[in-house]
């Protein structure tokens, strides 16, 4: 059988892309269907959406092995970031950990646990895109007004 995969297939759900800053605040969140493949879109679309006014020094940006691709990487040196993307095959001991730092991915990982917290976005109802966005993004500003201003 040729074509799609059939568990992938007519999927209506999506996926979130959460740029957070090193204490897991989102920055930025786009979505995207989870049936396509086109992170280069993704990563850009994140990148720009920043609504947080950046330095001017270079920050550090760390991404997982889905966005290992060179357009990705030269697109992300373009917007003046040093990027650290764990390449396929890569040993995992090439990182080396310290005895207080946090590995990278559960920043992220625990950014997405506060979002599933919201029921509205555990389970989607809404059938535009947009509606679903607006959501996500108010459920990143209760998380940032919890996190900043509640302590």
């Amino acid at each position: 059988m040729t074509g799609q995969n059939p568990t992938d297939r007519g999927k209506s759900r999506n996926k979130r892309h959460v740029l957070t800053d090193q204490s897991g605040i989102p920055l930025s969140v786009t979505i995207t269907s989870a049936n396509t493949h086109d992170m280069k879109k993704a990563a850009t679309d994140t990148l720009d959406t920043v609504i947080v006014k950046r330095p001017l020094c270079k920050q550090n940006l760390c991404l997982d092995k889905g966005y290992d691709s060179s357009e990705i990487e030269r697109e992300v040196i373009k917007r003046k970031y040093i990027t650290h993307i764990r390449h396929r095959g890569e040993e995992k001991g090439l990182i080396k950990k310290t005895r207080h730092s946090t590995r990278r991915w559960v920043v992220v990982e625990r950014t997405n646990s506060w979002h599933n917290r919201f029921r509205k976005l555990l389970v989607r109802y809404e059938k535009k895109s947009e509606n679903y966005l607006a959501l996500v993004c108010l459920a990143c500003c209760i998380i940032v007004y919890r996190r900043i201003i509640l302590g």
